[in-house]
């Protein structure tokens, strides 16, 4: 059984979290234009707050309140075996760094994957969390994420990036 809870966060505003058997399968970013960053995992799922999803909740939180740096949750992403491996370095990249499409590309083994990586960075069901936000441009420049470029802006500055 699936379960989904909303919180309102502060900087990021709305997200829905979603849980199945012990570990988090989505965070779902509701943007102020009332877009999703991802699937509808949470409208196919009971709306209860489970131990799981209140401890996300405490984390993000946290996070967000630049009390805690590295997050500590079962997570189960539902991606390719490719996607699989991005979300996999993006949990790599270090609180307060950033890396660039191809420094990711090579980390997986794919120097010319740029352009599947931003793809799988823009599938990350579990934004924040697995934190596709760390994933610049080579010149610097923000570039790409799913839940506006002001969220991204915002949650690199609470990082010390920018």
């Amino acid at each position: 059984m699936m379960y989904a809870q909303h919180y309102d966060l502060p900087l990021v505003g709305g997200v829905s979290l979603v849980e199945e058997d012990g570990r988090i399968l989505a965070l779902d970013l509701v943007r102020k234009d009332g877009g999703r960053k991802s699937g509808p995992l949470a409208a196919n799922a009971a709306d209860e707050e489970t131990p799981l999803l209140r401890e996300a909740g405490r984390q993000l939180k946290a996070y967000l309140a630049g009390r805690l740096r590295n997050f500590d949750l079962p997570l189960a992403p539902r991606g390719t075996p490719f996607r699989q491996k991005v979300w996999a370095a993006l949990t790599a990249i270090p609180y307060g760094e950033t890396r660039s499409y191809k420094q990711i590309a090579e980390a997986v083994g794919c120097p010319k994957g740029c352009r599947a990586v931003g793809m799988a960075n823009n599938r990350n069901p579990i934004a924040i969390v697995i934190p596709c936000h760390r994933v610049i441009g080579a010149d610097g420049a923000l570039v790409g994420y799913g839940g506006g470029l002001p969220i991204k802006e915002c949650l690199l500055r609470l990082e010390g990036c920018l």
